[in-house]
Order: C-alpha cells, then structure tokens, then sequence
C-alpha cells in the first residue's frame, strides 16, 4: 500500500478473524482453562480480538443508553455482601414502599427525553409475593406503551411469574450470577447458585429476554473472574444482555473494605466477554464512576456497548448524563441501540 487512502480500513470492516468457540454453537463448551487463557492474553492482543469480534456484530461507535430506577428500595432480606439494600447492614438505605405509578412514569418519561432506549426498573425483594407482581406488571404496561423496552429486576421469580410480566410487555428480564460458584458463598448465604439458575430458566421458558451478568472486584481471583465468564457464556442461550459492574464498596457492607480491582483487569473483563459472547450487549453497570474517562474508553474498545446512565444506580452513584454524552462526543461515538450488522 503506497497511499493514505489505499490503507485505509473500512470501519465496519472485519480484520482477520481469530479462531473463537461460540456458545451458540452447542458443539463445544467454553471451558474455565480456556476463559482464564484469553485473560492471560498481551493487553493489545486481547483487545484486538475483542474489537475484531464486537466489528462482526456490531457498528462499534453506537453505545444503548439504559436506565435503571429503584421502584422499591432497601428491606431486602437477604446478606449479600456487596449489596446496600439488605436490611442486615447499616448503610443509611432506608426501606421504602413500591413507587406509584405516576412517579415511575414520569422517570421513564425523563429518561426517554434523555435518550434511553431501555428502562430498568428494580426491587429489593428476596421473592416478590403474586401482589406484588401484579403491581410491577402494571409498571411495565405503562412504561412499554411509552415505546421504551422494558426490564426488571425482582429477585427470584416463582412459577408463572415471568408469563405473567411476560403478558404485560417485560422484554427483559435481569438476575445476575454474580460471581464464580466457587465462590458465590464466600459472598452469599441466603440463596444458592442454582436458585439463580432457576430463576434464569423460568424467563427464558417465558419467553422472556435474559439480562445477566456480574461483579467483578469482590476479591474473587482471576480464574473465579473466568469461573463467572464461562457460566455465562455456556447458558443455552447466553444472554441477550450482558451487565459487568465493578464493585462499589459501600460503608457498612462486608466487601466495604476489599481492596480496588485493578481497572485494567475490569477492562479484560469486558473483553472476554464480549469474546465468548460475541451478540450480546455488554453492559457497563456499577463503578463507571470511579472509573475515568480513559478506562470506559478503553472498556469501549474492549467490546462494551451499553451504559446505564442517570445519576443513580438504584442506590450507588454514576456519572451523570452530560458527562456520559460529553465522553462520547469525545471519542466520536454516538448514543443509540447497538444493532446488529
């Protein structure tokens, strides 16, 4: 190539694609052995092959806007270590009743103007009771007909429970794994890896879209990181959507005084997610705002395409909505729903 324009690349043009497994494929697992290989990959090679995966699906400058609220806050039940809301720890979050149906209305009519294509709506339950399904599923007719995609997040679901937010216009559905099995109980004690599994099979049998992810930076180690990764990616399907948060240590809490994760290593966290789950969206969550400009770039690049954003995450902070389009001008990248190419 003698000219400038001859080496030029054509942005949604794939470089070499580097031999993967895919989940989707059913042929083949992702094993532990091979997750905790892509980590251990040069940085630039890693994120190389994160890009070249995220350019097939995806046009790499569009990042979703999503939005979460707190629709019920705090009294959860619960002892998960990481989590403000559980009734057990004293953080200053204080329980409070499910939001009407105005009020959540109006956040999502908010958000909307903002330019959120998705809203989140979250309770601290450990299992909503029948009541309270049949109030959620109100919430979730109100803010579809708004022409937004909707999704919740209400702990364990019973039997018929998904239908019927199914019936009511839920798109999506979010309870994440959380961590590695090996060292889920290190973290909780009040359920079990396989009532999560229960619940994530009920929505799928729904017919319900899967939203599911994990936190990073509990003090978990490198190849629990992998543990988590590789039990996403081998559920048949994996899901649609896909939330990575790095750990807020909130004061009170028992992970309150963990020791930061390296972000570099949150950054090949999203990178080999977004490789063994090369169509889904892969969310930055909880932590962006710790993280600085320079890392959520960087997470970018890695394969991540969706951001909550709004000042609060249920009960934690983020970076505000100015700041996020702010960035992405920046970076000459574009809010808007990450479609498939």
């Amino acid at each position: 190539m003698n000219t400038l324009q001859e080496q030029t690349i054509t942005l949604h043009r794939p470089r070499p694609v580097v031999p993967h497994l895919a989940a989707s494929d059913n042929a083949e697992r992702w094993s532990v052995d091979a997750i905790e290989a892509l980590f251990q990959l040069p940085f630039p090679e890693l994120l190389f092959r994160a890009q070249t995966v995220h350019r097939e699906h995806f046009n790499p400058t569009h990042v979703e806007f999503a939005t979460l609220l707190s629709v019920k806050t705090g009294g959860c039940p619960e002892d998960c270590g990481y989590c403000p809301q559980a009734a057990r720890y004293s953080t200053g979050v204080e329980a409070s009743k499910m939001m009407a149906l105005d009020q959540v209305l109006f956040a999502a009519k908010r958000a909307q103007e903002a330019g959120a294509t998705r809203f989140c709506m979250g309770a601290a339950w450990r299992t909503p009771k029948d009541r309270d399904i049949e109030k959620v599923a109100e919430l979730v007719s109100a803010v579809k007909g708004l022409g937004l995609e909707t999704c919740a997040t209400l702990g364990m679901l019973n039997e018929g429970h998904a239908e019927q937010l199914r019936d009511a216009g839920l798109d999506y559905y979010n309870h994440n794994l959380d961590t590695a099995p090996d060292f889920y109980g290190d973290v909780i004690t009040t359920r079990d890896y396989q009532d999560r599994l229960d619940t994530l099979a009920r929505v799928r049998h729904a017919g319900v879209k899967v939203c599911s992810g994990g936190i990073v930076g509990m003090g978990e180690s490198h190849r629990q990181r992998a543990g988590l990764i590789a039990e996403l990616a081998n559920l048949a399907p994996y899901p649609e959507s896909v939330p990575i948060n790095n750990l807020v240590r909130v004061e009170g809490t028992p992970l309150a005084n963990t020791a930061p994760l390296d972000p570099f290593e949150f950054v090949r966290t999203i990178a080999v997610a977004r490789i063994t789950m090369p169509k889904a969206r892969v969310r930055l969550s909880a932590g962006r705002q710790e993280m600085g400009d320079a890392i959520q770039a960087l997470c970018f690049l890695a394969g991540a395409n969706s951001i909550f954003y709004g000042d609060k995450l249920l009960t934690t902070g983020n970076p505000d909505t100015q700041a996020d389009l702010d960035l992405l001008a920046r970076l000459g990248m574009q809010r808007g729903a990450p479609e498939m190419v």
